[in-house]
């Protein structure tokens, strides 16, 4: 079992940048394929983004371009770098220890508010 605990987040103004930050305890994180995902209210959640352990990468259509995630194994930390954010962006922000075809642990997920 990985422990996740999410930081950042916030309020920001469309077009502008934010990050959120995922901090791991637990000794598989390193073996993990880690992810971030959103719910916006009435949505369902979504997969946003996703690195695996050797750091290949994977994103939404909708976030191409605009979001980047990486993951620090020494620190266990897994970043997101949103950037060019939209209103649409907005919705609760989760990191997830993927595991199979489903996600083995969930944060406690991290605000993200995109004002036009």
């Amino acid at each position: 079992q990985v422990h996740l605990v999410e930081s950042g987040g916030g309020l920001v103004q469309a077009g502008g940048s934010l990050s959120v930050s995922c901090a791991a305890s637990g000794s598989i994180f390193r073996g993990n394929a880690m992810g971030w995902y959103r719910q916006a209210p009435g949505k369902q959640r979504e997969l946003v983004a996703s690195i695996t352990s050797g750091g290949r990468t994977n994103y939404a259509d909708s976030v191409k371009g605009r979001f980047a995630i990486s993951r620090d194994n020494a620190k266990n930390m897994v970043f997101l770098q949103m950037n060019s954010l939209k209103p649409e962006d907005t919705a609760v922000y989760y990191c997830a220890a993927l595991a199979g075809s489903g996600v083995g642990s969930w944060g406690q997920g991290t605000q993200v508010t995109v004002s036009s």
